[in-house]
């Protein structure tokens, strides 16, 4: 952990976990929108998505544990 002289550790602390929920609130933003994404390509483009879906399943099917 990072020492500052004139911070005592509590309120370092305290500035790491605000870091750590803002940086945890932005990626679900990021998440939710990236699926909102997907989905929205998915009904657009349903054959391009059909097929993405097949290559998937035989990448699933192919891979060994």
């Amino acid at each position: 952990m990072r020492c500052m002289p004139d911070m005592p550790e509590s309120e370092e602390v305290q500035r790491e976990d605000e870091r750590n929920l803002e940086r945890r609130r932005r990626r679900a933003v990021f998440l939710r929108e990236l699926n909102e994404a997907k989905a929205l390509r998915e009904r657009v483009q349903p054959r391009r998505a059909r097929a993405a879906r097949m290559r998937q399943q035989m990448r699933m099917r192919t891979f060994r544990w």
